[in-house]
């Protein structure tokens, strides 16, 4: 039998657009291949001018990280908003609901702390919370099987 979740009946989320989940000093956004092939196309500029402009470093996973302001912000945050959010990396469009994040009430209310929206809006079922714990799960273990591949 699978362990009740903590969320088992749900939790409420809304977007208010704060950009609080973009400005986290000591945060970082990672990005696949194809996210920032997606971000390249949407900014319409050549890959290696988005390389020099927004990204910070080249994991040894074989992700990419964002770029960050020296105040801790995302480099696409713009007056609160997100200049890509159409194109937004999978790590973006599925806050609040990561792992680390879904572990425990107690993490859950960490999370609570600094994003409004948590505790707002639409309740989103335990299935659906699921859906998007799978999804995040399947890009990082995608993400460590590339570095792995790349290293051999």
């Amino acid at each position: 039998m699978a362990k009740k979740r903590f969320y088992h009946k749900g939790l409420l989320f809304t977007c208010t657009e704060c950009g609080q989940c973009c400005s986290n000093p000591g945060g970082y956004v990672s990005m696949t291949l194809q996210e920032k092939k997606a971000l390249v196309a949407f900014l319409d500029i050549p890959e290696d001018t988005f390389e020099a402009t927004f990204v910070e470093k080249k994991g040894a996973d074989g992700e990419i990280y964002l770029r960050s302001r020296e105040n801790g912000d995302c480099i696409f945050l713009k007056n609160e908003r997100c200049s890509v959010y159409p194109v937004r990396p999978l790590q973006c469009s599925t806050f609040p609901f990561w792992p680390e994040n879904l572990k425990s009430p107690y993490r859950w209310k960490l999370t609570a702390g600094y994003c409004p929206g948590i505790g707002q809006g639409r309740l989103y079922s335990q299935n659906e919370i699921e859906v998007v714990l799978k999804k995040v799960r399947e890009a990082r273990r995608a993400g460590a099987e590339s570095s792995s591949e790349e290293d051999q």
